[in-house]
């Protein structure tokens, strides 16, 4: 699974899975986990100033005896402070983590920055200044990324947003246009559906899919790893987080697990859009589990 890569629109790949140090990892000492997800297999790592643990991921990556050159290192922007600029934000993250660059910079949140256009040239003059080998945004609807477009000489290689089946149909006019002008769309927050909404319209599927793809394996395939196939078919690269070592093999399994059918790909398509849960955390907040109709949410996932 390490090896699978996504071509980006500047030439690069990155790593389709990555195991990322926010969620239950958020504010707190990643060192150990984020050495043993590398020691594990992991060559991806996604980290941000909002989660305040690059210090502690540079500490892991240090600790895994794994040459940086043959890691793939993404951070993000966090708000930046009176005075100061991207280039000084980034060059503090690479004091924290440790290292002279990263491979992927990207703006973490849209609606903490009043310029989002200038703050878009500074992202390029940091790639420009060899800072950062690709850079990108997160959290982007598309009337925030049709505004960095209007200035881009460098246009966003990736937008890092949450992806999963129950945000499938919501989220397909703003994959639509991130297709239309070669922005790869990556996911957080892909297991969702098992983790965050037990009990909804999927978990029969996914537990036939599971049932069907363990047939001649001697390795149990998982709901979680149907998951994160669904997301490998659609070409959206994955990032997951776990502190648990026999779930970072899981994760890394996926590599040796078949596809799904054609037929199963639609099937989640189409179960996953009766409903609507979006998980988003920072200034918006968490929202609730809604019929995939409703207006309310609808109206809330427009301010996104």
């Amino acid at each position: 699974m390490a090896g699978l890569s996504v071509a980006l629109n500047d030439g690069s790949h990155m790593p389709w899975l990555a195991f990322g140090s926010g969620t239950s990892l958020r504010d707190k000492d990643a060192s150990k986990q984020i050495s043993n997800a590398i020691k594990a297999g992991f060559v991806h790592i996604d980290c941000a100033q909002m989660y305040a643990n690059e210090e502690s991921v540079g500490n892991g990556i240090a600790q895994s005896g794994v040459p940086r050159s043959s890691l793939y290192l993404t951070t993000k922007l966090d708000k930046l402070a009176a005075g100061q600029t991207v280039r000084d934000a980034l060059i503090a993250s690479l004091a924290r983590l440790k290292t002279d660059y990263v491979d992927l910079f990207l703006i973490h949140v849209p609606i903490v920055h009043e310029d989002i256009q200038a703050t878009w040239t500074q992202m390029e003059r940091c790639r420009l200044e060899g800072l950062t080998r690709s850079i990108g945004v997160s959290n982007f609807q598309t009337k925030h990324l049709e505004e960095i477009l209007r200035v881009a000489v460098i246009p966003p290689a990736v937008n890092q947003i949450e992806f999963h089946p129950y945000v499938f149909k919501a989220n397909k006019p703003l994959v639509k246009y991130m297709m239309d002008h070669n922005v790869v769309a990556a996911s957080f927050g892909g297991l969702t559906p098992i983790a965050r909404v037990k009990g909804g319209p999927l978990d029969s599927v996914l537990g036939r899919i599971a049932k069907r793809l363990s047939e001649n394996r001697t390795a149990t395939v998982t709901e979680g790893q149907v998951l994160q196939i669904w997301l490998r078919k659609k070409g959206i690269p994955c990032i997951t987080t776990t502190s648990n070592a026999n779930r970072m093999l899981e994760y890394l399994d996926v590599g040796r697990v078949p596809d799904i059918t054609e037929e199963e790909e639609q099937e989640i398509d189409d179960v996953g859009s009766t409903v609507h849960h979006r998980f988003v955390t920072g200034p918006i907040g968490e929202l609730k589990f809604y019929m995939a109709n409703d207006r309310l949410s609808n109206a809330l996932d427009t301010e996104l």
